[in-house]
């Protein structure tokens, strides 16, 4: 109890000090919380994709009704697929259309004739995508064929390289809250030098002396990461109706309040352990 009021004397005394030590927390905990939005929404986008595998297959003008039947029959007595849908080039500009009526000028500039007919096919295993485009890459009346698998590899390699770059600032700023902490600390122990010989002269033991700026260090990195958490929650919240529309089909929002809860409880752990280790190291280097 009495170190908790010596520790708020200490912040209430040094308000510029204080403002820069939460400064430094928040934007540490502002990165953590970003990031870890950014990595975990990768990862739910590449299970979506994961979990429809799917190969289209756009055929050529000249192909015949009668050769893309013959392939559809082809790749579904394979064994592998769990489905084929075929679209003809009138279907295909009726999904054209759709998706540009708000946009009459695109519209008027196409036709079904310039538009190909194609195969949608999916299978049970995302492993099989391969064959299934290496069958219909054979085929002399298929054009072009595109699988999840190109979607979901460069997603895989732009999320390790989001991780990557998350950790190492996050490392980063870590070290950097450290010993901005640890400075702001040793400071203030200074400041308080010769209070710290009275009480020592007096009986005082040394960890009496030592858990009022332990706790200003936990107070420190506590209040940063509610402040970060909130920020990139807020902006995330925010973002929310824009980024549902952009990611239209895959399941990332609404996100569960009890994420945000138990990404915060692990932040505040994060926090703690951070300003008792950042305020521990300062009473080492500066209290003896």
């Amino acid at each position: 109890m009495i170190a908790t009021k010596t520790m708020w004397k200490n912040v209430r005394r040094s308000p510029y000090q204080a403002a820069a030590a939460i400064l430094i927390m928040t934007l540490t905990f502002l990165a953590v919380s970003f990031f870890t939005f950014l990595v975990l929404g990768s990862s739910k986008i590449i299970n979506y994709f994961e979990s429809k595998p799917q190969v289209t297959a756009f055929f050529r003008n000249e192909a015949k009704q009668a050769e893309m039947d013959a392939l559809k029959k082809e790749i579904e007595s394979t064994g592998k697929v769990s489905s084929v849908k075929f679209l003809s080039k009138d279907q295909a500009l009726e999904i054209y259309k759709d998706q540009n009526k708000d946009d009459p000028l695109l519209l008027d500039l196409v036709t079904a004739d310039i538009l190909p007919a194609s195969l949608e096919i999916s299978t049970y295993k995302i492993d099989d995508l391969s064959f299934s485009s290496d069958l219909l890459k054979k085929s002399p009346i298929v054009q072009e064929v595109i699988f999840q698998k190109d979607v979901v590899a460069t997603l895989s390699s732009w999320t390790n390289a989001i991780r990557q770059v998350g950790i190492s600032l996050i490392v980063i700023l870590s070290l950097a809250s450290i010993f901005i902490m640890m400075t702001i600390i040793g400071m203030k122990i200074s400041q308080k030098k010769e209070d710290i010989e009275i009480m020592t002269l007096i009986g005082a033991s040394r960890w009496h002396i030592r858990w009022p700026f332990i706790f200003e260090g936990i107070f420190y990195g506590v209040f940063g990461a509610i402040i970060g958490w909130t920020i990139a929650t807020v902006g995330l919240i925010y973002a929310s109706p824009f980024l549902s529309t952009f990611l239209k089909g895959v399941p990332l929002f609404p996100v569960p309040l009890i994420f945000y809860g138990e990404l915060l409880a692990l932040e505040i752990i994060f926090a703690i352990t951070l300003g008792a280790v950042a305020s521990y190291l300062a009473v080492l280097r500066y209290l003896k």
